[in-house]
């Protein structure tokens, strides 16, 4: 049985931190919700250069911690396939809002190149959101849906 890990206090804001707060375990959050990927090696493939031991220690924490499950992928047993569960699901609304934050103050920002998302965010994220959610459920990358051409 994993011993809980004691949180260092119960701050809002520590215990998302604690749950999720390293750039890495954000990205594959990114991953999974923008994306669609949901293996090991698709993770591993991240413009952003994974080092295995990292990853793997990052998709471990998640799912202790409740945000991600992982069962057998349906294309090959022998590799594994990562979810968000609800607790992960929960987080879109704030992806979404970091999302906002960058476009704003990144003008290079990858947001620049989904503004239908962008705007649908700014006008009502938790619809968005919920609408985005059974998208993730089924796997799909949603950023296919709102890229511009």
């Amino acid at each position: 049985m994993v011993k809980k890990k004691q949180l260092r206090s119960h701050c809002p804001i520590n215990f998302g931190l604690e749950a999720f707060g390293d750039k890495w375990t954000l990205l594959i959050l990114r991953d999974i919700v923008f994306r669609g990927k949901r293996t090991y090696g698709e993770f591993l493939k991240s413009e952003e250069g994974f080092a295995t031991n990292i990853l793997a220690s990052r998709l471990e924490q998640l799912l202790e911690n409740g945000i991600l499950k992982k069962e057998p992928s349906t294309e090959d047993a022998r590799k594994d396939s990562y979810s968000l569960t609800e607790k992960g699901l929960d987080l879109i609304p704030l992806l979404f809002e970091m999302v906002l934050w960058s476009s704003k103050y990144d003008r290079h920002s990858e947001a620049h190149r989904i503004p239908k998302l962008v705007e649908l965010i700014k006008k009502n994220n938790r619809k968005i959101s919920e609408e985005v959610r059974e998208k993730v459920l089924r796997g799909e990358a949603i950023v296919k849906y709102y890229l511009e051409k």
